[in-house]
């Protein structure tokens, strides 16, 4: 994703501030699976024996698209592996601005930051995209934390609306930049960013980069995601650097994409193992379940104002 801040949280504040700064903050964990979700489970046929790559050569090494994928994911003659893909994360945008006015789900968040692993977010969340809007209610680790994001009508930077759980929440409701170190502290990215759009654009971003390079394997597979009473069959589009490199953000890259909504709804990314035969350590990883696209949002549903639910006492 864009516009990434990695900002460290202030060592003194005010007890207003230290709200402030440790609203979004997360801990140190271990990398988490949401919780209830199936692991695909890697079974690819038919792979071409990999051939010696110099960095700048495109890599030839490309699964057979997976059987029952409903998108196109066949690798045209001579072109790069990571092509198929990129074409179906541009149908993915166009289809999200033509098809989706907007969406509620449950969304599992955790980020690398500075080196550590925080621990795993859970919140729910409700989305529109004409104008940007964003209601974000914790469900875990900090139960009741809230936050509000509405951006201009032309796209134009809003102001981030924020209240913590707890005793804290007697502390009321906080008005930040979004991109303020205040509001990044223990964040990777903005409120701004968040959401399926963003994430199609930001994969559509990496790969359109990633294509001037070669050493780079593309993998596919069809699996189910969710909790036992919500599995979504989901094709999942696997990309694989195996050799760091500064032109590289990742070791590898796995995005599920939802078969009957066709948007993405998980994206994690790991970096490369530091030693031979270990797993690779997580960099990111966001998972968006129980998605119900069109719900009618209205300005209501993100004005403060006018919504007695948001931010309730």
């Amino acid at each position: 994703m864009s516009c990434q801040l990695r900002l460290r949280v202030l060592r003194q504040c005010t007890p207003a501030l230290a709200l402030a700064v440790s609203l979004l903050a997360g801990r140190g964990a271990q990398a988490q699976a949401p919780a209830g979700t199936v692991e695909p489970v890697h079974r690819v046929a038919n792979a071409a024996a990999a051939q010696a790559q110099q960095p700048t050569q495109v890599a030839a090494r490309i699964a057979e698209p997976a059987a029952g994928a409903p998108f196109d994911l066949e690798q045209k003659p001579g072109e790069h592996p990571l092509m198929p893909a990129l074409r179906v994360a541009q149908e993915g945008v166009q289809h999200i601005d033509a098809d989706i006015k907007d969406y509620s789900a449950i969304m599992y968040k955790q980020e690398r930051i500075d080196g550590e692993l925080q621990e795993q977010e859970v919140a729910f969340v409700k989305v529109r995209h004409q104008p940007f809007s964003v209601h974000m209610f914790f469900l875990s680790p900090n139960k009741g934390r809230e936050c509000l994001y509405v951006a201009g009508p032309n796209g134009e930077k809003g102001v981030l609306h924020a209240r913590d759980s707890g005793f804290r929440k007697k502390l009321g409701v906080f008005e930040l930049d979004p991109d303020g170190r205040l509001a990044m502290a223990g964040q990777k990215y903005p409120i701004s960013k968040l959401g399926i759009r963003n994430l199609t654009t930001e994969l559509i971003d990496v790969a359109s980069k990633d294509i001037n390079f070669g050493e780079c394997e593309v993998r596919t597979l069809q699996t189910t995601i969710g909790t036992a009473t919500d599995k979504r069959p989901v094709t999942v589009i696997e990309v694989v650097h195996p050799t760091p490199r500064k032109n590289f953000r990742f070791h590898k890259a796995q995005v599920f994409i939802d078969n009957e909504l066709r948007v993405p709804i998980r994206y994690a990314a790991y970096l490369w193992p530091q030693n031979p035969g270990e797993e690779p350590p997580l960099e990111e990883a966001y998972t968006y379940l129980n998605l119900k696209v069109n719900n009618g949002f209205t300005d209501a549903d993100f004005d403060r104002t006018k919504n007695v639910e948001l931010f309730k006492n």
